[in-house]
């Protein structure tokens, strides 16, 4: 930018500068000189292209999103609509008994705000709640179905705080579509059907039984009707009253007593709903070549994700592509520098010090690069020690891929990127009035302190947001314009799953169905699992050669949904095909 443009420019884009500006002077030579030109896009200009895009998990959730912007909503009100569909057509991913991630962007301002609705810790949570009477961990299927296993949920009040800032069209006006579609009935999808099938004959809480059985016994099957006028009675009472009607009340007084069922009771209590709020925390922007990068900090990965597309820009896989198995090489090695570090430093900064700026300092990545060698090292990867950080515990808590993403675009420009989890398959299976309460307070560390004894950045505490792997980004152009935006669920693979597709839209210049459609490989601690069976001829092979072996069997849950504008304002959306969503634009009036 010039200097004079720089001046005229908002405090954002010019922030955007700065950072490209010493993210240039910054770069180490094998970046500057092995990198292949971008051949990405160039144009992000929305508004003016099309009255809308919604790409989401389930067909129903895109249409009832694409309904508000026929409407004259905004990417805002859309988002509300598409929760509460996701809530009733693919509930073993999210509804609103769990929580979310939001990342927000305002053409007009050019500003990106990120949004915190995770769930938080009851305020009598103990750190030592996850062990039993000998202090040994619970069993994890015993833990995600107990009462402890439930945070206060998040996702409504922090889309209610977003649509109150961004929204065009009355709160009211945005339950009703899912409220008629729930009184009607879904028909079960194949997908559905199997989760539905695991999820009966595995499970022990009744309440997932009784809603996915038949009237006359069995389980839901494919093309079957699925009502529920328990959950369009509740939206339609939040429309009528705001989430207050979910976080006070019957309905809050049912949740709590839902939790303290059972084996393994929880401590959730009525003034913890009423005191829940959402934070607007910092969107981490970062420069990658020459595009800027945004995602949510702590407790949420945005963090890993920038270090891991920080380190991949200081190696020359934007020179290779597909085929080529250095490329696949160092995107797993990467990976696994990048989850060493999330493992052991992420967590809720409220509680814990997270080194955010040290880890995505240059200097820091120019250091951490240097663990990529020519050969894959045996064993789990060494954390770093990034500038600021503090002596804390690996931590190995596993994350369940029950999460959906979706992404909108409105015809102002404005976009909204947000993962949003119950946690586990249909969450801990316990229901309150039609919908699943999560278990993503099982995302914490299960001890409070680690193996080599020093205590877990991710251990339980009270009031505290479990660290989540949920990683929505919204992409920006030099100029702080939008680019695009993706995200995906997948558990401890999410920031795998949105970087390789990154690497391969901005990168090697795919289209972002074909960037989407490339194989997952998910490279953390001493394991490389992932498609394997998907990855082009020769680069098993070559990966083997490199100590790399993948396995199948995990890395495979992705629901990546994105979308870039090309040059001209050309909108180019994508799916994951390994889910059943779709990518659909809206046309402007003629």
């Amino acid at each position: 930018m010039s200097t004079a443009a720089l001046r005229a420019a908002s405090p954002f884009r010019r922030l955007i500068a700065g950072l490209l500006s010493a993210s240039l002077l910054a770069a180490p030579a094998l970046a500057q000189t092995t990198a292949a030109p971008p051949r990405a896009p160039t144009a992000p200009q929305a508004g003016a292209q099309t009255a809308g895009f919604v790409a989401a998990a389930n067909p129903l959730a895109v249409e009832a999103g694409l309904s508000v912007l026929r409407r004259g909503g905004s990417a805002a009100d859309a988002a509300v609509a598409v929760q509460v569909m996701l809530g009733l057509a693919e509930p073993q991913s999210s509804g609103i008994g769990g929580g979310a991630f939001l990342m927000y962007y305002e053409a007009a301002t050019g500003k990106v705000t990120a949004w915190n609705g995770r769930e938080t810790a009851p305020a009598a949570a103990a750190p030592t709640m996850f062990l039993d009477k000998d202090g040994v961990p619970l069993k994890r299927p015993d833990a995600i179905r107990s009462g402890r296993s439930t945070g206060v949920p998040g996702a409504m009040a922090m889309l209610e705080a977003v649509q109150a800032r961004h929204g065009r069209l009355p709160w009211n006006s945005l339950f009703e579509d899912t409220a008629r579609t729930a009184e009607a009935g879904i028909v079960v999808t194949p997908r559905l059907a199997d989760q539905i099938r695991k999820f009966i004959s595995a499970d022990k809480s009744p309440d997932g039984a009784r809603y996915f059985s038949r009237p006359g016994g069995g389980a839901l099957q494919t093309g079957d009707l699925l009502k529920n006028p328990a959950y369009a009675a509740v939206l339609r009472r939040i429309a009528a009253e705001g989430t207050s009607a979910l976080y006070t009340g019957d309905i809050a007084e049912k949740i709590v007593a839902r939790t303290h069922a059972g084996a393994y009771p929880g401590s959730m209590t009525l003034a913890d709903l009423a005191g829940y709020r959402p934070q607007e925390i910092e969107a981490l922007c970062r420069p990658y070549r020459v595009w800027v990068l945004c995602a949510p900090s702590p407790p949420a990965s945005g963090v890993g994700l920038l270090e891991l597309m920080g380190l991949l820009e200081r190696t020359d896989i934007a020179g290779r592509g597909p085929a080529d198995p250095q490329a696949w090489y160092l995107f797993a090695e990467a990976s696994r520098v990048m989850y060493a570090d999330r493992d052991r430093f992420v967590g809720d900064p409220r509680f814990v010090s997270v080194p955010v700026e040290g880890l995505l300092t240059p200097a820091y990545l120019d250091e951490r690069v240097k663990a990529v060698g020519e050969r894959a090292r045996p064993g789990v990867q060494a954390a770093g020690n990034p500038p600021g950080a503090q002596v804390v515990g690996i931590d190995a808590t596993a994350e369940v891929p029950g999460t959906t993403h979706f992404v909108i675009v409105d015809a102002w420009g404005d976009a909204v990127s947000m993962t949003t989890t119950v946690e586990s398959y249909f969450g801990s299976g316990r229901m309150v009035e039609g919908f699943f309460l999560n278990n993503q307070l099982t995302d914490f560390s299960f001890r409070p302190n680690e193996a080599d004894g020093a205590p877990a950045a991710n251990a339980v505490a009270g009031g505290k947001r479990p660290r989540s792997s949920m990683t929505p980004v919204i992409i920006l152009d030099n100029q702080g314009r939008l680019v695009g935006a993706i995200g995906s669920p997948g558990g401890n693979a999410i920031p795998a799953y949105v970087a390789k597709t990154l690497v391969g839209v901005l990168d090697w210049g795919l289209p972002m169905q074909a960037a989407i459609d490339l194989p997952n490989l998910v490279a953390r601690g001493p394991d490389f699992n992932g498609e394997a069976q998907k990855l082009a001829p020769g680069v098993v092979e070559g990966l083997g050669a490199r100590g790399v072996e993948v396995k199948r069997g995990a890395g495979e849950e992705s629901g990546l949904h994105g979308v870039i504008f090309r040059a001209g304002g050309v909108i180019d959306g994508g799916a994951d095909s390994r889910r059943e969503g779709q990518a659909r634009t809206l046309s402007p009036a003629p």
